[in-house]
């Protein structure tokens, strides 16, 4: 559980401190429900950008903000559904777009999730202490974002082969960005960096996406509730919920799938990943180019019993995709194939990261022989925003884009089949969750008593972590009505 012991005097100065930078908290559920934010907070956001390092922004952690750079409120769940058109299933796709977050990507969420709990405990010191955020990429923006929102400082660690875009913009952000050898499967670099910064006696706390619970807490609390919301919406006459789809990442967004399964029983929960490093699917490694799923070792928030399959995508796919997608030559073709051009002017809201996601959701319809009365939901974490530059290098690499390429790209994608994934047994799970032991127990020194509780306390292990969330929210409120400055 998440640990919610009150530190008093901290408290109280962290509560001095957010009056003092006329600094409010959201609660869980008006990231649910942005309709009940304090207007007062409202007509902040009214004149404050998207990416606005503005107090006020805490209040766009939600999945349904308006679509607007600047000034928006909210709507509805931002998402896109992918037709048959597109995709060569047959079942319907639903993608949660995390475009319109701040940042652009939904990961604000997840590490305020960790931060939240900390700050209005008293265990965290936004004035002393400087918030660690190690990441394959997103988590380590949304954390530096979080921190700097707050008026903390903040050391972000990501690995040096990421996207140029996401550097320059920590470089503006963070206090102290921290680049680690290799790709996006190169993690322990990332946990070595971590006991390096523990050991230096700086006034520091780490916060890890692979273990802090307020991760999955988040997604379980936030991203399951907009996902029911949408399916609601289009479950009319035989429509029917087939099965949520994640990158396994940090484990974190997969926990919408556990709160999914619960309000649909019988739909499925399936863990995606690079082929070139098949971790869940044949205990493998590698390095890989889908940026912002982190790899090599299973995370401590993966909840490996209430996962249904792991599947498996080349990473040449969505690099591929993401010319086809995007390129005028591309978006011309998918035309000519019957996609509508709303939808095509709307897909450079799928990252890398999303159309990876797309294509391992294509392959469990396929799998499960899912129809035209199936939907399938999956996550794109962020948008092109945060990719224009590997367009650029891909068009240096491989020369100009043309007909011929989009054609082979659309078979491509056409073609894909249920190779390279798993329908998993009760003891192919316990596998992947065993593999937890060698990175946490042996080299991060967790508690094999705990390891054991997420498997054989398995539903009170979990469940009493994600209904902690009524504690914390009254935690929140009380920490806002000390500050004083949005009312009840």
């Amino acid at each position: 559980m998440i640990d919610l012991n009150i530190s008093p005097e901290a408290l109280e100065k962290n509560v001095e401190f957010c009056k003092e930078k006329q600094i409010a908290l959201p609660t869980f559920a008006m990231m649910k429900d942005p309709n009940t934010v304090p207007e007062s907070i409202k007509k902040q956001l009214q004149e404050t950008g998207l990416w606005d390092v503005h107090s006020a922004n805490l209040f766009r952690i939600t999945w349904k903000n308006e679509q607007k750079d600047s000034g928006g409120l909210f709507g509805d769940v931002n998402h896109i559904v992918l037709p048959p058109e597109l995709t060569g299933c047959r079942a319907n796709i639903i993608m949660l777009s995390g475009r319109w977050f701040p940042t652009g990507a939904h990961k604000v969420g997840a590490t305020y999730g960790c931060l939240a709990p900390a700050l209005v405990t008293g265990q965290f010191d936004p004035q002393l202490t400087k918030a660690v955020w190690p990441s394959t990429g997103n988590y380590c923006r949304g954390g530096a974002y979080i921190s700097a929102l707050l008026a903390c400082n903040a050391i972000a660690i990501l690995p040096e082969e990421m996207s140029q875009e996401r550097f320059e913009w920590l470089n503006k952000i963070a206090g102290q960005v921290i680049a680690t050898p290799g790709c996006e499967s190169n993690v322990k670099e990332i946990f070595d960096k971590c006991w390096e910064l523990r050991s230096s006696g700086e006034d520091l706390r780490i916060f890890n996406q692979f273990d802090e619970l307020g991760n999955p807490l988040w997604h379980y609390t936030v991203t399951g509730a907009a996902i029911e919301e949408i399916i609601h919406s289009y479950l009319t006459g035989k429509k029917r919920f087939a099965g949520y789809i994640s990158s396994s990442g940090s484990g974190g967004t997969l926990a919408a799938g556990y709160y999914l399964k619960k309000q649909f029983p019988g739909s499925k929960v399936a863990a995606a990943e690079a082929l070139q490093c098949p971790t869940l699917l044949q205990n493998g490694f590698g390095g890989h180019r889908i940026e912002g799923i982190g790899d090599k070792h299973i995370p401590w928030v993966h909840d490996c019993k209430d996962t249904d399959f792991t599947i498996a995508v080349d990473d040449e796919v969505p690099i591929r995709l993401i010319r086809l997608f995007n390129e005028d030559i591309g978006k011309q073709a998918l035309a000519e194939k019957g996609v509508s051009p709303d939808l095509i002017d709307r897909l450079d809201l799928l990252g890398i990261s999303g159309i990876g996601n797309m294509i391992a959701a294509v392959k469990f319809a396929k799998y499960n022989e899912l129809t035209e009365n199936d939907y399938v939901v999956s996550i794109a974490t962020d948008s092109m925003q945060l990719y224009e530059s590997r367009l650029s290098e891909l068009s240096q690499e491989r020369g100009a884009y043309t007909a011929n390429l989009a054609q082979q790209d659309i078979q491509m994608m056409d073609s894909v089949a249920i190779d390279h994934m798993k329908e998993l047994s009760y003891y192919d799970k316990k596998t992947i969750h065993n593999l937890k032991y060698y990175t946490w127990v042996e080299q991060q020194g967790k508690d094999v008593e705990e390891l054991n509780a997420q498997w054989y306390d398995h539903d009170s292990y979990w469940q009493n972590t994600f209904n902690q969330v009524e504690e914390i929210d009254k935690l929140i409120t009380e920490f806002n009505k000390r500050v004083g400055i949005i009312g009840d």
